[in-house]
């Protein structure tokens, strides 16, 4: 299954685009995806959906523009798609028209980052808490409990950043020797080249990095390589488990990464339970994990 191109997403989100009446349509409100993890959920579930000839797949892409992410959602109202899947930027500012989503019989699987709200069918994601207790605990162990540390943050608006900082935080608290500096990469690799840049030229230096994504610790990992420095020199720990993270846990430029789901594959099982008339959970985790050179060869790589 080829991956959704830019100018095929423009066309699925014309006004008045008509859907055929034999096949239920499910449709992907996507945040942004210039981001590697975002793009992949994508294609996972159109890769999925393509297995059920009674089902339809479309989808849009908000660029990152919380705005452009709600009028999508209200877009697909108005079409009348029979379920919505919505990856938010902003766990507030989309609730009301999730909520209209909802309310309206439009069955909503809220992927990966949650909303404050119930108005929605399923949550599916996996222990964030657990993510930043899995990162930290690691670190701290590695460094024997002291060092200074880099947390890189995902979007601030997005509760899996606060809870994965949350659950990287509480255990940190556990080791007074270690220090911990913050930076936002809004889980792109390019603002985490420019936070890791400025730390750099500023003179600052750490003993590990715990990113709350892999693309941003690539960035990180880039950065430290323009001036000169040693990322093996490094614990650093991403979180995801794309190919590119297992490739460097295996040159030893990446010490490891926590395994974080796409969830797309999960999606559809729920949305094909969901319009047969299904119960589903409310809320379903999916397990995660460390990945690191004692196991890097037998984990398969989310994408």
């Amino acid at each position: 299954m080829k991956p959704i191109t830019p100018l095929l997403l423009f066309v699925l989100l014309l006004p008045g685009l008509s859907i055929a009446a034999s096949q239920k349509t499910i449709a992907f409100a996507q945040d942004d995806m210039a981001n590697d993890f975002r793009k992949a959920q994508v294609n996972e579930v159109q890769e999925a959906v393509a297995a059920h000839p009674d089902l339809r797949f479309i989808a849009s892409n908000a660029k990152g523009k919380t705005s452009l992410l709600i009028y999508q959602i209200d877009h697909f109202i108005q079409q009348k798609v029979d379920l919505i899947i919505v990856g938010t930027n902003d766990a507030k500012a989309v609730v009301p028209v999730i909520t209209k989503a909802y309310q309206s019989g439009i069955p909503v699987i809220i992927l990966d980052r949650g909303i404050d709200s119930k108005s929605y069918t399923t949550f599916i994601n996996s222990d964030n808490v657990k993510i930043g207790q899995l990162g930290a605990s690691y670190i701290a162990d590695k460094l024997n409990g002291q060092g200074r540390v880099l947390l890189m943050e995902g979007i601030q608006t997005a509760d899996v950043t606060h809870l994965r900082s949350q659950g990287f935080l509480r255990e940190m608290a556990k080791y007074p020797k270690i220090e911990i500096i913050k930076r936002t990469g809004n889980y792109l690799r390019r603002d985490a080249i420019i936070e890791m840049e400025k730390l750099l030229k500023e003179g600052i230096e750490v003993d590990a990095i715990f990113s709350e994504s892999d693309s941003m610790l690539s960035g990180a990992r880039s950065a430290l390589q323009r001036f000169n420095m040693d990322p093996s020199k490094l614990i650093t720990v991403g979180c995801d488990y794309t190919s590119e993270a297992q490739e460097a846990i295996r040159k030893g430029t990446q010490t490891a990464s926590v395994l974080f789901p796409l969830g797309g594959k999960k999606s559809v099982e729920f949305a094909v339970k969901i319009l047969n008339g299904d119960t589903v959970p409310k809320h379903y985790f999916i397990p995660v994990k460390i990945v690191d050179q004692t196991n890097v060869n037998a984990v398969k790589p989310i994408f």
